[in-house]
């Protein structure tokens, strides 16, 4: 069988409209709206609904929305990457070992050279880029289950980390990169946007044009919906899925080398515990977790959900130690719902076939 011709898949696409906002994801977007309000209502004087604070949460979310939107890609393509909050640990650690003028190879009479900064992004990169080619190697050539595979990355990249470090941070950091992290942009007299926040946003319409209007985003789609069908179409599977773990490793590390430059240090335990904070903000933005649908937008609604309801359960005076059970409700809450929406489209669970993509 030949591959599905540009045009047949274009003309199978749904409207711009319907796929900038589905229903689903309208109803994500009022659940987050809803969230705000109950939680500047009940936060004293109002508090949550104060600019400085909307900005924190806008800012904060950023970590968690970046990594989310590679981790969409793999959930859609029918696999799990548990290595993020490693992968951001090390992209962290590679970036501060260039601007670093403790440690970095490139300091020049005890200044580290402004450049450096450009290096140690793209070293920062490659670095998470490679660790998701070595899961996506691990998954299709070793034939691995992807839970298995990531696991023993995030434990080797985290013990990559530790070694390298010795457990203490990497410090001094370059003025130019924690710039990076820092920077305001502003937008009214109450109001700026961070620069992280610019990038995410960015990001977002780049992994939203990657995932629905080209040939590779159907395909990853194709994969996650029936992988049989999709190589008895044509598409390389195993390639798909190399791509799809190298893109979530590419993400992730941008998601540390932004974090780094936020906390001004790449400390060995940074990120940790971020990757269950990112599959939920995928799995509460709508994406099953069957494989073969999702979208980006919902995922960023869904780490908006996640950061809200981290600092609004703050504010009203919830001790810390809870709100690992408000989020495991709420992604126990989304996957239900998720299941239930599915049986009443009749799909049981996900797309049964490509064919049922195709009509979607």
């Amino acid at each position: 069988m030949t591959e599905i011709t540009a045009n047949e898949r274009m003309a199978q696409r749904p409207s711009f409209g319907r796929r900038l906002l589905r229903g689903q994801e309208i109803g994500i977007a009022i659940v987050l709206i809803a969230m705000m309000l109950f939680f500047g209502l009940l936060s004293r004087n109002q508090s949550f609904l104060q600019p400085g604070n909307i900005m924190n949460i806008i800012r904060d979310f950023t970590w968690i929305a970046i990594p989310a939107f590679g981790m969409t890609f793999v959930i859609i393509s029918g696999g799990i990457d548990l290595s993020v909050g490693s992968v951001m640990a090390i992209a962290g650690l590679a970036v501060g070992a260039i601007v670093s003028s403790d440690r970095s190879p490139f300091m020049v009479d005890g200044v580290v050279p402004a450049w450096t900064s450009i290096v140690g992004v793209l070293f920062g990169l490659g670095v998470g880029a490679l660790c998701g080619l070595a899961n996506g190697f691990m998954i299709t050539v070793l034939r691995l289950p992807p839970f298995i595979a990531t696991l023993g990355m995030l434990q080797m990249a985290r013990g990559i980390v530790y070694g390298l470090a010795q457990g203490w941070p990497i410090q001094n950091l370059s003025t130019e990169f924690v710039s990076l992290g820092r920077t305001l942009i502003p937008l009214s007299p109450q109001f700026s946007l961070p620069l992280p926040t610019l990038i995410m946003l960015i990001a977002a319409i780049i992994m939203w044009i990657i995932l629905t209007r080209t040939a590779w985003g159907y395909r990853v789609s194709a994969v996650g919906g029936n992988e049989n069908a999709a190589r008895l179409s044509g598409i390389n599977v195993r390639r798909t899925k190399i791509m799809v773990y190298a893109l979530s490793g590419l993400m992730a590390g941008a998601g540390g080398v932004l974090l780094t430059a936020r906390l001004g240090v790449a400390a060995p335990t940074a990120a940790q515990g971020y990757e269950l904070d990112v599959i939920a903000a995928v799995v509460v933005g709508g994406t099953s977790m069957s494989g073969g649908e999702g979208s980006i937008l919902g995922t960023l609604i869904g780490a908006a959900i996640m950061q809200v309801l981290r600092t609004g359960l703050n504010l009203i005076g919830v001790e810390a130690y809870w709100l690992p059970v408000a989020q495991g409700l709420i992604i126990v809450a989304a996957i239900t719902l998720d299941q239930w929406y599915r049986r009443r489209q009749g799909m049981r669970g996900g797309f049964s076939s490509l064919f049922a993509f195709a009509k979607k």
